[in-house]
């Protein structure tokens, strides 16, 4: 099931989200990138994700949130008990979660781990820092799936789930995930316009200034949940958002030494 925004133009819809399973004590989304999960208590006025599935279908109970800026796997459940139960599982880190990652830099380690500890809302910014003396314990691995020119694509498993978690550490581990405006190589200065074939692609042959971005938004996926519920085990996944999946499989086609586009 597909919900979209309004039509931007007469033809072309943009979808807010997908629902990518549901039963009588839970709904899993796949929503956009640029939705809010809740209340942002920083613009209580921007659309929410879970006042557009109350509006489809009855109350829900937000679980986990992942950045506005983020696309991918959102749970909500239906009742209070099953709250409680799930919201107990992410405490206790029994839910494993799985993001894919487009970043800066070609990493020269296959597999690495960051646990670096972190303060949310650490500056004047709003930023979660890292600090060794205040910060809470926090852990992501991240495995290398592929490169392309000066850009990865990364599989990222937070084990704790601090605020900006996976954007912060990669960015210390210095692959700042793209069109990061806190975070990323642009941020504080002029905003990073987006990634654009040319910019890894061998032979590139087009016409630079009607080159339009791949991807112009932050390059962070939810792509995966595995969790237990009354004893069976449950494993979530939502697949790329069209412009993810488009840059990632120009990224594969260079990695692979072919030049179609």
């Amino acid at each position: 099931m597909i919900f979209y925004t309004k039509k931007t133009k007469p033809d072309i819809k943009k979808p807010l989200y997908t629902v990518v399973f549901e039963d009588r004590r839970l709904i899993a989304v796949n929503k956009a990138s640029g939705l809010s999960v809740g209340g942002d208590r920083w613009d209580e006025g921007q659309e929410r994700l879970d006042r557009l599935l109350e509006k489809g279908g009855g109350r829900v109970f937000t679980v986990h949130r992942i950045d506005r800026d983020t696309s991918g796997l959102v749970l909500f459940a239906k009742d209070e008990a099953t709250h409680r139960e799930l919201s107990l599982a992410f405490e206790k880190r029994l839910v494993k979660k799985e993001y894919l990652a487009v970043v800066h830099g070609r990493p020269s380690w296959s597999e690495t781990a960051c646990d670096l500890p972190l303060v949310p809302d650490g500056d004047k910014m709003h930023r979660t820092i890292i600090d060794k003396y205040r910060g809470k314990s926090s852990l992501t691995r991240f495995r290398l799936l592929l490169s392309a020119g000066n850009y990865s694509l990364l599989e990222a498993r937070p084990e704790t789930g601090r605020t900006h978690q996976i954007r912060v550490h990669l960015a210390a581990l210095g692959c700042p995930v793209v069109c990061d405006p806190l975070y990323g190589r642009s941020a504080g200065r002029s905003v990073e316009k987006g990634v654009f074939l040319s910019s890894f692609k061998r032979g590139w042959r087009g016409d630079s200034l009607e080159e339009k971005p791949l991807l112009n938004r932050l390059g962070l996926h939810a792509a995966g949940l595995a969790f237990s519920l009354d004893g069976a085990e449950l494993l979530l996944q939502a697949p790329p958002s069209r412009d993810i999946n488009a840059l990632i499989t120009q990224m594969r086609k260079n990695a692979l030494g072919t030049n179609s586009n």
